[in-house]
C-alpha cells in the first residue's frame, strides 16, 4: 500500500523547514540591496517577502491555524519562484 499524505498543518511544516534549508533566509549576503544594475529582482526584497510568509504560517500554525491547500500551493509557488530570482542573481 502507498504511504499516508500528510495533514495540511504536517505540509506546510515541511514546505517551511525546506524553504530554510533551500534558501539562504538569515545569510547576511542575501540581505542587501546594492545599486547594481544587473539586478534581476531585488534579493533583498524576495528574501523579506519569503521571511515574513514564514514567519506568518509559522505562527498561524502555532496558534492552531491550518492553512487551506491553497495557502500551501501558494506558499509553495513563492518560495519557487524567490529561488529562480536568486539563481538569476547568481546568489545560488
Amino acid at each position: 500500500m502507498g504511504e499516508r499524505k500528510p495533514d495540511r498543518a504536517t505540509a506546510m511544516r515541511l514546505l517551511i523547514e525546506q524553504a530554510k534549508q533551500e534558501l539562504p533566509l538569515y545569510e547576511p549576503d542575501t540581505f542587501f540591496c546594492g545599486t547594481n544594475t544587473s539586478c534581476i529582482g531585488c534579493p533583498k526584497k524576495l528574501m523579506e517577502l519569503v521571511d515574513s510568509e514564514l514567519s506568518y504560517w509559522e505562527h498561524q500554525l502555532n496558534t492552531g491555524n491550518t492553512p487551506n491547500f491553497d495557502d500551501i500551493r501558494r506558499f509553495a509557488k513563492l518560495c519557487a519562484n524567490v529561488k529562480r530570482g536568486l539563481v538569476r542573481n547568481q546568489l545560488l
